[in-house]
C-alpha cells in the first residue's frame, strides 16, 4: 500500500476529526497529496491539496472548517476538520501525484490513492 489514510470514526455533529495519510515510499515527499471525499450517492469530490512547500488550495466547501498540513519529514499529511458537519459525512481519500501542475481539483490528475477512511457525523 503506497498511501495509508487513517483517523475517521462516528463524531457528533460540532466536534472536530483529524485525518492522516502516510505514504510508504520516500519518493511521495516531494509530490502534489490531497484530499477528496465521496459521500453515499454522490461522486468523489475534491476537499483540499497541498504541495511539497507548503500552498494550500481548499474547495469552497472546505474553506473555513479544513485545514491542510503536511509534514515531508514524515512523509504525511494530514486534514484537520472542525465544526463537523451531517454533510461531512463521506468516505475521505488522499491522493498524491508527481506533479504540481494541472488541476488540483480533477480526481484524474492523481495517480495514486489511499484507501479511504470513513467519516460518520451523528446530528
Amino acid at each position: 500500500v503506497q498511501l495509508q489514510a487513517s483517523g475517521g470514526g462516528l463524531v457528533q455533529a460540532g466536534g472536530s476529526l483529524k485525518l492522516s495519510c502516510a505514504a510508504s515510499e520516500s519518493r511521495f515527499k516531494t509530490y502534489l497529496k490531497a484530499w477528496f471525499r465521496q459521500a453515499p450517492g454522490k461522486e468523489r469530490e475534491f476537499v483540499a491539496g497541498i504541495n511539497w512547500s507548503g500552498s494550500a488550495s481548499y474547495a469552497d466547501s472546505a474553506k473555513g472548517r479544513f485545514t491542510i498540513s503536511r509534514d515531508n519529514a514524515k512523509n504525511t499529511i494530514s486534514l484537520q476538520i472542525n465544526n463537523l458537519k451531517s454533510e461531512d459525512t463521506a468516505v475521505y481519500y488522499c491522493a498524491s501525484d508527481l506533479l504540481d501542475s494541472g488541476n488540483w481539483k480533477s480526481e484524474t490528475k492523481y495517480k495514486f490513492w489511499g484507501q479511504g477512511t470513513q467519516v460518520t457525523v451523528s446530528s
